[in-house]
């Protein structure tokens, strides 16, 4: 193997751990402030200016808190499905182009840890992988309310996971790839080029679906805030809980990175900015999950599956057959 690869691999595997680490730290301070103003509220302010050091004041407490283990859950599992909830997360950034490739001291970077042809497919299987973490943090708890919130998380997953792979159908008809950079490369010709155009349905599915996949309000069914027992985390403590939390927010900063690279351009979207368009349209949709939950309660588990399997996944396979018509002609 090339050694110059080998180092390029590790560097990336570093940068993506430490970025998207810290990114999680900061997207919850973002969104309690975000969440603060249209409360109208002022949000963290004491610790540090404008409240900057409460992120680190959190990641203090979370590494120092006392970690408990109950005395009756099942130890090996308890104790894993966290890190495969944080795992998961950060192994679907390995499909994901960041940015355009550029050279540096003459040899030439490419920002995806792995450019595969079945890019997409890879995302959506790591995702799905870990769903397991919260299932089995719930069903290794020895605790009731834990054990209920999985067996409605079950329910949960199954129903949105199938509006998921369905949505991208159609635009993936229409690409013939399963590989980002192949998206990305659909949609040079600038704005009107991108997929949101042509497939307005597939990309409101799939940002619906995302909601879901990342536990976001309306769909915050999961561990549901407004119970009083935090769902299948109810016994977990410390960076253990971290760990699922922090899955959360990257797995947020992962789905917008998909949406916009699928639907909206991409870093190669004509408009000559590269990264920084790419940056901007992921930032706006990672606002837009924090919007939501300041705007939209949350759903009914059974409201959820009812719209997911009786309306989403109708409508989804309407505008397959009718891309695929178009496309015939």
């Amino acid at each position: 193997m090339d050694i110059a690869f080998l180092i390029e691999t590790v560097v990336k595997i570093v940068v993506i751990l430490l970025v998207f680490s810290a990114l999680a730290g900061f997207g919850t301070y973002f969104e309690r402030k975000v969440l603060a103003f249209m409360q109208r509220r002022l949000g963290p302010m004491h610790v540090g200016p404008y409240g900057l050091l409460q992120i680190a004041a959190d990641g203090i407490k979370l590494f120092t808190k006392e970690d408990i283990v109950p005395q009756n859950v099942v130890g090996p599992i308890f104790k894993i499905a966290p890190v495969i909830t944080a795992a998961t997360a950060f192994m679907a950034a390995a499909a994901i182009p960041f940015m355009p490739s550029f050279t540096m001291f003459g040899y030439e970077v490419h920002p995806i840890l792995a450019d595969i042809n079945i890019g997409i497919l890879y995302i959506l299987g790591v995702m799905g992988i870990g769903l397991y973490g919260p299932l089995l943090g719930g069903l290794a708890s020895a605790n009731k309310w834990a054990l209920i919130s999985t067996a409605r998380a079950a329910s949960i997953f199954i129903s949105y996971e199938v509006i998921t792979g369905l949505a991208l159908l159609a635009p993936l008809m229409m690409v013939g790839s399963l590989s980002l950079i192949d998206f990305n490369n659909y949609q040079v010709g600038g704005i009107a080029s991108w997929i949101v155009w042509s497939q307005p349905v597939a990309f409101v599915l799939f940002v619906i679906a995302g909601f879901a996949e990342t536990g976001r309000t309306p769909f915050h069914l999961v561990a549901n805030d407004h119970e009083i027992i935090d769902g299948f985390g109810t016994e977990y403590s410390g960076m253990r809980w971290g760990l699922f939390f922090i899955g959360e927010y990257a797995n947020m900063f992962f789905i917008s990175f998909v949406i916009a690279i699928l639907f909206l351009g991409g870093y190669g979207d004509g408009s000559g900015l590269g990264a920084l368009a790419l940056l901007a349209k992921v930032s706006f949709i990672f606002f837009f999950f924090l919007w939501t939950r300041a705007a939209w309660p949350d759903v009914r588990p059974d409201q959820l599956m009812w719209l997911c399997w009786k309306v989403l996944m109708p409508i989804a396979v309407i505008n397959i057959v009718i891309t695929g018509i178009v496309m015939m002609f």
